[in-house]
């Protein structure tokens, strides 16, 4: 009886010990996971900040005008150049 119990708890305990060896490897393969999301989430904060700046720069007022003077040839509009429309009474 007493090497059956003897038998049974020997299982028992190398059953916990394999037990054990998995969870802690599980963990440290979480963990690396866990690692590794935080480096993109962190280089993701980086790339969306010089989005940002890009948008910032790219969209401002002086930066448009010069574009459209340089490339489009545009000139400002004048109140000489501008035309008015207006409706014609119809008889």
């Amino acid at each position: 009886m007493s090497n059956k119990v003897n038998l049974v708890l020997t299982i028992l305990l190398v059953a916990c010990g394999l037990s054990l060896v998995n969870a802690q490897y599980q963990a440290r393969h979480l963990f690396i996971e866990l690692e590794r999301a935080q480096s993109q989430a962190r280089q993701l904060d980086i790339e969306w900040a010089q989005l940002q700046l890009d948008q910032s720069t790219l969209g401002k007022h002086a930066r448009i005008e010069e574009i459209a003077r340089r490339d489009l040839n545009m000139t400002p509009l004048t109140a000489a150049r501008t035309q008015y429309l207006t409706p014609e009474a119809t008889k």
